[in-house]
């Protein structure tokens, strides 16, 4: 089979083009590994793009006086991004075994972008909490005197079996890796944001407000400064614009 050159054709701004045939393929890519080469090559550079993204969100948040902070009537600080831990890659394998299949950006974005919580006030902006910040925690590295997430996930993943066993409609298995929007505002809220799973496709399905692949959900969210959801304020749509600017397309 000819080599669709999937990396190739990224780096040169085919992004769209690229994610469509990766879509398209389903999981029949995983069963090639040439394929599966190409297209591990392809998650790990929008992975690093995502990374960049990331790190320059923090520093011009940073610079404006936000303040990153819990999602409680505490408010305590935060550390908005935490690398990727020298365990990330063992993490990533453990995830891929433990719920059989996972997509291939959850899986890079696991290696190489870290944990990410972008919840907390910005001084010019009142209702940026509104904003449904940016939240994507997957290794669990902000939380170091916590138990391991994978506790979490198990406890998520063996209580939806029990209750799928139990109710034939209830729906498909979803990891949580971020609070609802509501619950970013420290209101109550519904059900958390996550990747549906098991999936064995390159890219996943991103269950949030709407559910749309994990990717398109990023580039959603980077194109509006990290805060994806208007929120009526005076001046977000100057802030948004400036947090953009020249943010990497993945």
């Amino acid at each position: 089979m000819t080599s669709p050159r999937w990396l190739d054709r990224y780096l040169a701004g085919r992004r769209d083009q690229v994610w469509h045939e990766l879509r398209q393929a389903g999981r029949a890519v995983r069963q090639d590994p040439d394929l599966a080469g190409e297209a591990r090559l392809v998650c790990d550079e929008m992975a690093r793009r995502a990374r960049q993204n990331v790190e320059v969100l923090v520093e011009r948040l940073t610079a404006d006086g936000y303040r990153f902070h819990t999602n409680d009537d505490e408010q305590n600080p935060v550390t908005p991004h935490v690398a990727p831990t020298a365990t990330a890659a063992e993490h990533a394998d453990w995830l891929a075994e433990r719920f059989g299949d996972v997509p291939m950006t959850v899986l890079s974005w696991t290696r190489l972008v870290g944990d990410v919580w972008l919840v907390g006030s910005h001084p010019q902006w009142d209702t940026s909490a509104s904003g449904d910040p940016l939240v994507v925690e997957l290794e669990g590295a902000r939380h170091p005197d916590h138990p391991p997430i994978r506790h979490y996930f198990d406890a998520e993943w063996n209580g939806w079996r029990e209750h799928s066993e139990e109710d034939p409609e209830a729906g498909l298995f979803v990891l949580p890796l971020a609070p609802d929007r509501l619950h970013k505002e420290n209101v109550s809220g519904g059900p958390p944001y996550g990747i549906v799973l098991p999936d064995g496709c390159v890219d996943g399905l991103f269950a949030g407000e709407t559910t749309m692949p994990f990717v398109c959900y990023l580039n959603q969210v980077f194109s509006h400064g990290g805060f994806p959801r208007w929120t009526g304020s005076q001046d977000e749509w100057r802030i948004r614009r400036a947090l953009a600017r020249d943010l990497l397309p993945l």
